[in-house]
């Protein structure tokens, strides 16, 4: 015969109907697997990006230029509360999640160059292409003597 213990975290699992991968699906939605998925196109010498952030909202997005690198950050809080009729907490949960990407874009890249839009869950970035640097013309020296 099984008895639960209070070490048995299936228990409590089953009992309060909570996984662990809900947590995530309750932060981020029902894609959490495809979280910040990014595409990276080069055009017109630019680089666009789009960046899947389902389930936030533009708000809980920051965006920074950091030593050369374009720092996509998202951080996000649910507070669940349930309550009976004359209002004791039941069940009581918290959960607090941050993400982070970045991408290096160059030392002369400044945040007027980047238009970022945020529609439907994707995150657009666009920005210019970092230019090679050019070499100086060889030139010959002549030599006296």
């Amino acid at each position: 015969m099984f008895y639960p213990t209070l070490f048995n975290d299936k228990f409590f699992d089953d009992f309060w109907g909570f996984k662990p991968a809900d947590a995530e699906r309750k932060l981020y939605g029902k894609h959490a697997n495809g979280l910040m998925k990014t595409d990276v196109r080069e055009k017109d010498g630019n680089y666009e990006l789009d960046i899947d952030l389902p389930g936030f909202k533009k708000d809980e997005i920051s965006l920074t230029l950091d030593n050369g690198y374009l720092v996509i950050g998202a951080a996000k809080s649910v507070n669940d509360e349930e309550k009976d009729d004359k209002g004791t907490v039941l069940r009581q949960e918290r959960y607090s999640g941050a993400m982070q990407r970045s991408f290096y874009v160059g030392d002369a890249l400044d945040e007027n160059d980047v238009k970022a839009k945020f529609e439907d869950g994707v995150l657009s970035l666009v920005f210019p292409k970092e230019k090679e640097p050019e070499l100086p013309e060889k030139k010959t020296i002549a030599i006296e003597g």
